[in-house]
């Protein structure tokens, strides 16, 4: 099939020069479903979704993508595929996922659920879900609004609009480039939030990570009837800093900070050398800014 009959060394990332057989044998090993066209778009959605989670794992070039993709077309999705073949030849159309995708729906999805995914996606936000979860539907709905994700700073506002608010302010001073690397930091921030959560329910430590406070020399301020050992609000909190017995203070609202810092600069709690220097210096304060 001409689909594939432009055989070639490829660099595979992470792998050996694959050949096209080479490549598709690879594919093929999957198990891609076939597709035959017809009139139910749960169908044709289902197909495409499986598809796509193929080539997530390979990482071909996007014309491979379509040449193998199109591998799998039998009966009217192949007669089909040979029109639209025809037609991307004759006006030099490029073998991108996107334009494979726009086609594909344009055929096999009828307008009003076009209209109504595209709407989804357009109202996409976090909501009560993880960021990773988040992050799956934004990709599953993306497809169907093309040209709001053309580039990869769109792809990246759009995520990062729909992101929960708190989520948003933890990346507001933070340099985004990719798409992964807004997912990434959006879950490191999601993750600190959590240890803050954690950190203010508890309001005591104890010494069970190099990053926690211990409390030293005496015990901290107590409230209530004296019995149930919860902290002052605001209460400054002595930590022994990372390999050193030199004990530092600070206080309940800039351990918070440290923990939102940590987790998106995968930083470390004050060294040895930091300690002594004096930790409560302002000009030693990198994370409270």
């Amino acid at each position: 099939m001409t689909e594939h009959q432009a055989p070639g060394p490829v660099h595979h990332q992470g792998g050996p020069i694959d050949t096209e057989d080479r490549a598709l044998e690879r594919f093929l090993k999957f198990g891609p479903p076939k597709f035959y066209g017809g009139p139910e778009p749960e169908v044709a959605e289902g197909w495409w979704e499986r598809i796509s989670d193929i080539f997530a794992a390979l990482n071909y070039t996007e014309e491979r993508q379509v040449t193998f993709a199109a591998f799998q077309f039998e009966g009217a999705a192949r007669s089909w595929w040979n029109l639209i073949k025809v037609n991307w030849d004759r006006n030099h159309i490029p073998r991108t996922w996107t334009n494979f995708t726009r086609e594909f729906n344009a055929k096999f999805l009828p307008p009003l659920i076009q209209e109504k995914r595209e709407d989804d996606f357009i109202k996409c936000r976090q909501g009560a879900v993880s960021v990773a979860e988040y992050e799956i539907q934004f990709t599953k709905l993306s497809r169907f609004a093309p040209e709001l994700v053309a580039t990869e700073q769109r792809r990246v506002r759009r995520f990062v609009q729909g992101l929960n608010v708190e989520i948003q302010e933890g990346l507001a001073a933070v340099r985004i480039d990719t798409f992964a690397d807004a997912v990434e930091r959006a879950q490191r921030v999601e993750v600190a939030r959590v240890q803050v959560k954690s950190f203010q329910a508890k309001k005591r430590f104890g010494p069970s990570s190099s990053w926690e406070p211990t409390y030293v020399n005496a015990p901290p301020a107590k409230v209530g009837r004296g019995t149930g050992g919860v902290n002052s609000p605001g209460a400054p909190l002595h930590l022994i800093a990372y390999g050193s017995q030199k004990t530092v203070t600070i206080s309940e609202e800039d351990y918070v900070k440290f923990l939102q810092y940590q987790a998106i600069n995968h930083a470390s709690l004050p060294s040895a050398s930091l300690a002594q220097k004096g930790f409560e210096d302002k000009e030693d304060d990198w994370w409270r800014a």
